[in-house]
């Protein structure tokens, strides 16, 4: 086992001892190559960041570049992340050896240095199989989302899905899902992470996976899933009738990812012409060739082939899904000639409204409202709230992150509650509650759908999203982060803003904007409450601080778990005002009538009958420049900020 930080070795002694245990574990002949070439070449700088501090198993598992030693994902570190897992879950679990857990990966490599998904994933499933324990590894590449759904569909004790979602192509993750279908969250990441402490030599078969294709206990759950999963989506599909004769045409890309196949085949469970494929961005490639990033939430950099597709096939709707198919990101050519990239609040809004509109037109009894609930994070748009405040529905907010909104739904679904729909700003959303996590492809098909209905009201997803801020109040969000490397930096920053003036004296006002009442998660303060004690959980470890100013205003300032980021997170929100003029006579956008096609919406009558949105915008721009000139202080900091 590897000498503790305070074993008292010095640096030098505990590189030594840390390289010399890898050479006599590691049998991938290109990292036990790529070591000795370095200890050889006496390169102690490049020795210190392989082998200088291991992984951190984290309550969003593993994540960091592909490559040899024990800061990296590669074969010996994944035999020994897993090998943990399994003892820590034959602790936790008396029937896993009849019960099992499920497998997959997407369709990341890194040839250099051997590693790929699909043999982390493999090499994982001998570990398991190697104890007596069933394992249900996927023949192929899959979505995310389909390991969570695997576990609660076949009621299995955990998920394993190797991949690294958005992150660059030299990056690989291990991300883990409990018995109960939701990410792991804590004390389960502490656990994990002493038991792979407690279990890093290989055991005797760790290295032979070919041993796990003869093996009784290996599973191959693709097609039964595959059916399960697109026949309860099917549920969701409220307007068959309207997706056959739509005339609306979509683009989709996968980014070089898994999605292509299982968007095409979420179209044709709702009856629509499947979207037209961007051909570059079709099949997986672990390269991402023709982007700099393969993260939608990027923007626009991240989908011109797909506005190029889609001006040449007058596709009025593109679909991105990030390379691990759990993300969504929309966007919508514009009657300018523009397009216009929804944020991940803006189709949190479309989505929340579409599915509480659908569950309502089935829902007629009003008592059931008691009983339904709506989930975002806490960094997300308040626009949920406004929602649930008028419709009589409840609404949560959790910590960020779909570990959170994922357990809190699985709680509540046992409580008999219904989940209609949780999303986070990250363009994450979860729309059917079987995967309770974030899923790219049942977002992206009712999206679809969403936009084939409103097209049939002669409206675009901008109309319907104007109509909705009309509704329930403008809410103008703002988000963006500065980088910095050094964490004492970033505890100064931090510890300056709970003692702004004079000791644990939080700021009563940001520049010209009057703060009204400060929650912070990291010490658990919170002057809303009577006991100023916070209500969601803390965690001293991360820094987490929100401001709610008097004009209506909301910022969150919080360090990235996996970046070395402070990230921010800024809004306006305005209350309802009058509901839209309609030739002159006002209309109740979201009667009956409207639902059920006996009112029109002319595109024209457009007429804004509350807060003026471009005032909103002016307000919370200045608002976050105040922000980041008192509360971030860049200079003072040397803070780098976020490149356009």
């Amino acid at each position: 086992m590897a000498a503790p930080e305070g074993s008292g070795l010095g640096e030098d002694a505990r590189l030594d001892q840390e390289t010399a245990q890898w050479l006599r574990w590691d049998k991938n002949s290109l990292t036990l190559e790529a070591v000795k070439r370095l200890i050889a070449e006496g390169n102690k700088e490049e020795l210190r960041k392989c082998f200088g501090a291991r992984m951190e198993f984290g309550t969003a598992g593993l994540r960091a570049a592909m490559g040899p030693g024990i800061s990296r994902m590669n074969d010996l570190t994944i035999i020994q992340t897993t090998q943990g897992f399994c003892r820590y879950l034959e602790k936790q679990f008396s029937d896993l050896k009849q019960k099992g857990i499920v497998i997959s990966f997407d369709a990341r490599a890194h040839p250099s240095s051997g590693g790929s998904s699909r043999r982390f994933a493999r090499l994982a499933a001998t570990t398991f199989i190697s104890q007596g324990i069933p394992v249900y590894l996927f023949s192929d590449i899959t979505p995310t989302p389909f390991v969570p759904f695997t576990v609660s569909r076949l009621k299995l004790c955990a998920g394993i899905m190797i991949t690294a979602s958005h992150n660059p192509k030299q990056d690989n993750g291990y991300k883990v899902y409990w018995d109960n279908g939701a990410q792991i969250i804590s004390p389960h990441d502490k656990g994990i992470s002493q038991a792979i402490e407690e279990n890093l030599e290989p055991w005797p078969q760790a290295w032979d996976d070919s041993l796990i294709d003869s093996s009784p206990l290996l599973h191959n759950p693709s097609a039964s899933i595959n059916n399960d999963y697109f026949e309860d989506l099917k549920k969701y599909c409220f307007h068959r009738s309207v997706n056959r004769e739509t005339k609306v045409k979509f683009v989709h890309t996968s980014v070089h990812g898994v999605g292509h196949s299982f968007v095409q085949s979420a179209f044709k469970a709702f009856d629509l012409v499947p979207p037209e494929a961007v051909p570059e961005q079709k099949d997986p490639d672990p390269e991402f060739p023709t982007v700099k990033y393969p993260n939608p939430e990027e923007g626009k950099g991240v989908l011109t082939l797909s506005f190029a597709l889609a001006d040449k096939t007058k596709a009025r709707i593109v679909l991105a899904n990030d390379p691990d198919a759990d993300r969504l990101a929309v966007a919508e050519k514009q009657d300018s000639g523009e397009w216009r990239v929804f944020s991940g609040n803006e189709l949190g809004a479309l989505l929340g409204w579409w599915l509480f509109t659908s569950w309502k037109e089935k829902n007629q009894d009003r008592s059931a409202l008691k009983d339904t609930y709506m989930l975002s994070s806490t960094v997300s748009s308040k626009i949920l709230r406004a929602i649930a405040l008028k419709e009589g529905f409840h609404f949560e907010e959790t910590l960020t992150g779909f570990k959170w909104m994922g357990n809190r739904a699985k709680q509540l679904i046992d409580q008999g509650k219904t989940v209609l729909f949780a999303f986070e700003e990250a363009i994450g959303y979860m729309c059917c509650p079987f995967v309770l996590d974030k899923d790219g492809v049942s977002a992206a098909v009712i999206s679809a759908e969403l936009a084939s209905f409103l097209a049939t009201k002669n409206l675009s997803l901008s109309q319907q999203l104007k109509a909705i801020y009309v509704e329930y109040g403008y809410h103008i969000t703002k988000a963006s982060y500065f980088i910095c490397h050094d964490q004492d930096t970033i505890k100064k920053l931090f510890e300056n803003l709970r003692n702004y003036d004079g000791k644990n004296n939080y700021p009563k006002a940001c520049g010209k904007f009057e703060i009204s009442a400060i929650r912070d998660l990291t010490t658990g303060y919170d002057d809303n409450q009577p006991d100023k004690k916070a209500v969601l959980p803390t965690s001293k470890s991360s820094q987490m601080i929100t401001f709610t100013f008097a004009n209506g205003g909301v910022a969150t300032m919080r360090t990235s778990g996996t970046e070395p980021k402070i990230k921010y997170y800024a809004e306006l929100c305005a209350p309802p005002g009058n509901r839209y003029d309609v030739d002159g006579s006002w209309c109740d956008f979201y009667s009956p009538d409207f639902l059920t096609g006996s009112i029109q919406m002319p595109s024209e009558m457009f007429h804004l009958s509350n807060s003026d949105p471009e005032q909103l915008k002016k307000e919370l721009n200045e608002l976050v420049s105040a922000i980041e000139e008192h509360f971030f202080q860049p200079q003072k900091y040397n803070l780098q900020p976020k490149a356009d």
